[in-house]
C-alpha cells in the first residue's frame, strides 16, 4: 500500500514538473517590416531642432516578435490579431494561463507575432490621424460582441473566467488605430514577412481573417491558413458566386467579388476556420451573436466554394463537436489547450508539423 501511494505521489510530482518544464528558446528577437516614408518639403534646418523641413517620416510598418524553440518544426506559425487587439491577443490568457504562443512553442513551432501597421508597437503612420485618440467606452459594447454574454451576465456555459481580474486584464488588452485602418496595407507587410522569413503557416483572427485573405494574393509563401472567426471586410468571392448580403442587428454582412482566377488561389493550400460558441440560428437583437450568424453563414459559402474549384477548406463549428461556450476568442479560453489540440491535430492531418 506504501508502496502504491509513493507511487501516485511520485507522478503527481512528475505531472507539476512537466506542467512547468522549461521552454527553450534557440533564438529570439523583433523587427519591422513593410512600411512606408513621406519627405516634408524644404529644407531641414540643423540649428531648430524643432524644424521638421526635409525630414522624414517612418511608418505604416508591422511590428513582430518572434521566437525560435529548439529543434523547431520547418513551418512557423505567423500570428495575426483581429481589430482593436494586437499581438497581446495570442500571449498570456486573460487570468494569466499560456496562450497560443507558448503552447506552439511548447510543440516545436517557431512563432512570429504581428503588430499589423498603426496599431500597438508599430502606432507611427505617414497618415494623419483624425485627432486626439479618445477614451473606449466600449465595455459593455465589446462584452456582448465578443460572445461572453449578454451584459452584465455571462452566459451560463462560458468558456471565459468569470473572476473580476479576468475581465478587467481582457478589457485593458485592447489597442487603437493610431491612423484608419487600412486592410490592403495590412496585407502588404503581411506579404513582406512572409517574403523574409519564407513559407509558413497564417493564423488570424477576426478582422485579422480579412487582411489574411487578401494576403493571399501577394506571396507564395503562405502553406496554410488557420483562422479564428475571420470577419470584417473583405469577405471574398468569386465575380458571379457573391452570396446575398445579409441584414443583422449588428449591421449588412456582405461579400467581395474578385477575379475567379485570383479566388483560385485560395485552393494552394488547406485552410481550416473555426467558429465558436452562441452564433444564432435566427435573427435576433443580441448584435453579438447576429453577426456571427451571417458571418458563419459567408464562411459556409466560402469554404463551399474553395472546395468546388478543387481547394481543402474545413469548418469547424465547435458546438457541432460537443464544445460549448466558447467566445470569439476561442484561443485564449479556459480550454484553450483542447482548441490547440483540435489545431494541432488538423496541422499533422495535413502534414504541416514536420
Amino acid at each position: 500500500m506504501r508502496k502504491f501511494i509513493a507511487l501516485v505521489l511520485w507522478l503527481l510530482c512528475a505531472s507539476c514538473v512537466f506542467a512547468s518544464e522549461p521552454l527553450v528558446i534557440q533564438d529570439q528577437g523583433s523587427f519591422m517590416v513593410g512600411g512606408t516614408t513621406v519627405t516634408n518639403d524644404g529644407e531641414f534646418n540643423f540649428s531648430d531642432w524643432l524644424d521638421q523641413s526635409g525630414q522624414t517620416a517612418y511608418g505604416d510598418h508591422a511590428y513582430v516578435w518572434y521566437q525560435v524553440p529548439v529543434n523547431a518544426k520547418k513551418l512557423p506559425l505567423v500570428f495575426l490579431h483581429g481589430g482593436g487587439q494586437s499581438k497581446k491577443t495570442w500571449e498570456t490568457t486573460p487570468d494569466g494561463r499560456e496562450g497560443f504562443q507558448n503552447i506552439f512553442l511548447r510543440r516545436g513551432f517557431s512563432t512570429y507575432l504581428v503588430d499589423q501597421p498603426r496599431r500597438g508597437e508599430a502606432g507611427f503612420s505617414t497618415v494623419a490621424s483624425d485627432g486626439p485618440i479618445p477614451p473606449a467606452y466600449y465595455d459593455r459594447t465589446m462584452f456582448t460582441l465578443f460572445r461572453l454574454g449578454r451584459w452584465p451576465k455571462f452566459y451560463e456555459d462560458t468558456q471565459f473566467p468569470r473572476d473580476q481580474e479576468s475581465l478587467n486584464q481582457f478589457m485593458r488588452q485592447g489597442t487603437p488605430n493610431t491612423a484608419p485602418l487600412d486592410f490592403n496595407l495590412v496585407a502588404d507587410s503581411m506579404a513582406a514577412l512572409l517574403e523574409k522569413i519564407g513559407p509558413s503557416i497564417l493564423v488570424t483572427h477576426s478582422q485579422g481573417g480579412g487582411c489574411g485573405w487578401l494576403t493571399v494574393s501577394k506571396t507564395d509563401n503562405i502553406r496554410a491558413i488557420v483562422a479564428f472567426e475571420p470577419g470584417g471586410s473583405p469577405r471574398l468571392f468569386p465575380e458571379g458566386e457573391v452570396p446575398e448580403a445579409m441584414n443583422t442587428s449588428f449591421g449588412v454582412i456582405e461579400g467581395t467579388a474578385i477575379p475567379l482566377e485570383e479566388f483560385k488561389k485560395f485552393t494552394k493550400f488547406p485552410i481550416i476556420i473555426f467558429y465558436g460558441d452562441h452564433i444564432a440560428t435566427e435573427p435576433t437583437d443580441n448584435y453579438g451573436s447576429d453577426q456571427w450568424r451571417a458571418e458563419l453563414a459567408l464562411g459556409r459559402k466560402f469554404a463551399e466554394l474553395v472546395n468546388k474549384y478543387g481547394g481543402d477548406v474545413t469548418i469547424v463549428h465547435l458546438p457541432e463537436l460537443g464544445i460549448k461556450g466558447n467566445t470569439h476568442f476561442m484561443f485564449s479560453d479556459l480550454n484553450n489547450i483542447e482548441i490547440a489540440d483540435l489545431m494541432s491535430k488538423w496541422l499533422t492531418e495535413k502534414g504541416l508539423d514536420n
